[in-house]
């Protein structure tokens, strides 16, 4: 193991014993803040230093069998013990290396999803309300809530353009490689002669932000308009200005919500989303700054960048930044998204430790 690996974990392991000893103290619980932010921390190191002591139990193993090699008749059975000893060094220093690499901050926000859909027309919107059921049923899955934002439904069904937020625990560290172009290949229900379409959507994850802490929007930055909601939505919601658009000058980001029942409704609704799409613009800002160091295997994320191809003629699932194809479609658009994310992030994490064996 690389000595620098090796002192980080030292240091880890210290800070575990220091909060072990700060936490049995009378006055922990005095200040509550402190105290649930030392508690974390510790929950988040505990895991991690007892595999460190695993390593190091298997470096004394090691240490020890090769001290009884100088007797022949423990010499078979030290080379055994040294052997599997080592091959348990290995492993532990793989697992090691994969809990110490940065976390991403945002792994445990909520999310919000904006499904818009692309070349196709109706039969896009249609895929638009599909991906939208996936997402959903996926959620459901999980046990996460989903809320309805905006949308803008289509004639034929499905959805212009739709946003829903995704609230529950590790939303956007499941979900967050999905953003891109995601392409449909099947027989559409409007054509008559069989053949088969190529439509797409577009779909983008971003992190929920904190609008107090994660993004400043001073009024003076904003146009708000007011008007009369179009659609569905009973007698109330088409008789008053209760829709609210908000246009962000500095960034030219227009945001409209027009589903709650009150102006004001839709004004609190429409900050959540600006705030989102702001902070989701800085983010991709400091993506692309160091995928220009480095690119990505999983992609930049960028949501013109086709990532997916749904054949539906043949069953089966596409993700082309990984080349895995699976043929269980039915399942997948029924919310069966684990091999997916899972593989997506397998990937990622392989990527991440590749870049740190090259900076080491």
């Amino acid at each position: 193991m690389k000595p620098s690996m090796l002192a980080k974990l030292d240091q880890l392991a210290n800070r575990l014993i220091e909060l072990d000893a700060l936490l049995m103290q009378p006055e922990a619980t005095s200040n509550m803040d402190q105290y649930r932010k030392q508690t974390r921390e510790h929950a988040e190191l505990g895991p991690l230093v007892a595999l460190y002591r695993d390593y190091q139990q298997a470096e004394a193993d090691v240490s020890d069998a090769q001290e009884m090699l100088s007797d022949p008749e423990m010499k078979e059975f030290a080379q055994e013990e040294i052997s599997a000893a080592k091959a348990r060094m290995e492993q532990l220093e793989i697992d090691l290396q994969k809990m110490l690499l940065p976390k991403d901050p945002n792994d445990e926000r909520n999310i919000l999803l904006e499904i818009r859909a692309g070349t196709g027309g109706d039969e896009a919107a249609l895929f638009a309300g599909d991906l939208l059921r996936m997402y959903s049923r996926y959620a459901e899955r999980n046990r996460w809530q989903v809320e309805m934002m905006s949308e803008s439904p289509s004639e034929l069904g499905g959805y212009k353009e739709v946003i829903v937020r995704i609230a529950g625990a590790g939303a956007y560290s499941k979900l967050k490689f999905e953003s891109g172009g995601h392409r449909v290949q099947r027989v559409p229900a409007t054509e008559t002669q069989g053949r088969i379409h190529t439509s797409a959507c577009t779909v983008a994850v971003m992190p929920e932000a904190d609008e107090l802490a994660d993004v400043v929007i001073n009024n003076a930055d904003l146009r708000i308009d007011t008007f009369r909601a179009s659609g569905a939505g009973g007698q109330h919601i088409n008789k008053t200005d209760s829709a609210v658009r908000l246009t962000h000058l500095p960034t030219g980001i227009v945001v409209e919500c027009q589903d709650g029942r009150s102006q004001h409704q839709n004004k609190a609704q429409a900050m959540r989303v600006l705030a989102t799409r702001i902070m989701d613009g800085q983010l991709r800002e400091k993506q692309a700054k160091e995928a220009a160091t480095r690119k990505s295997l999983i992609g930049s994320g960028d949501r013109s960048e086709r990532i997916r191809t749904y054949n539906f003629p043949q069953g089966r699932m596409t993700d082309h930044r990984i080349n895995l194809t699976l043929y269980k479609l039915d399942f997948i658009m029924d919310g069966e998204l684990t091999d997916l994310t899972t593989a997506l992030a397998a990937e990622h994490q392989a990527e991440m430790l590749a870049a740190l064996g090259e900076n080491a």
